[in-house]
């Protein structure tokens, strides 16, 4: 495994096992209240920096299970917040950079390429649903006004890479701390975003 992993890089995959839901924080109306964050092409996507916040909180729980050895790495590598306030000098970003969370290049262009299917819908939404939810009462009835309507992602496979990585031990750490993510997203509580992380294998890319 670990001489398939570039120097200074590695490269993961997102293997999703249910519909899922990153949020865009807009709407569309009176149609959805939640929409997915896409891309210009109208495909999904994750942010680096969503992924950069699942990925430390995982290690962090590694690191507790492992008697605290990798603080320095998660320093390093996550950056550290100041716990005084007005003082971001004594705050770091971390080195480690996070890029988005994509489908692979084949099935984007497959996915392009293919345009419309024979209804004249475009390709790109059938890999969005909807799903509707209401927040129930003491009295077991639903309460006025509080059904939501919010959009979904199809399973998919997405791919995505941290790089900047140096120290020797830093890529093993990783990889056994995401490794440890089982859910990614909003509403994971109601069966969204099931996922894997797993490293990229031989002949698997972007």
């Amino acid at each position: 495994m670990k001489e398939e992993i570039k120097m200074g890089e590695l490269e993961y995959k997102i293997q999703f096992y249910s519909e899922w839901h990153t949020g865009s924080g807009l709407t569309s109306g009176s149609d959805l209240d939640a929409l997915v964050i896409k891309d210009e092409n109208n495909l999904p996507f994750i942010p680096g920096k969503t992924l950069k916040g699942l990925i430390k909180e995982a290690c962090e729980n590694y690191n507790q299970l492992t008697g605290n050895k990798f603080n320095k790495l998660i320093n390093k590598y996550f950056g550290t917040e100041s716990s005084l306030e007005g003082s971001p000098e004594l705050s770091f970003n971390g080195q480690a950079h996070f890029t988005n969370a994509m489908i692979s290049a084949e099935l984007k262009n497959r996915i392009l390429k293919g345009g419309k299917v024979e209804n004249g819908t475009k390709i790109t939404n059938h890999l969005f649903r909807a799903i509707a939810s209401t927040a129930i009462g003491d009295n077991g009835v639903a309460k006025q006004h509080s059904l939501r309507r919010m959009e979904t992602v199809i399973p998919l496979v997405l791919y995505a890479k941290v790089l900047f990585l140096e120290d020797d031990e830093i890529k093993p750490f990783i990889i056994e701390s995401i490794g440890m993510i089982k859910r990614l997203g909003q509403n994971r509580h109601r069966g969204l975003g099931r996922c894997s992380f797993e490293v990229v294998k031989k002949g698997e890319s972007l």
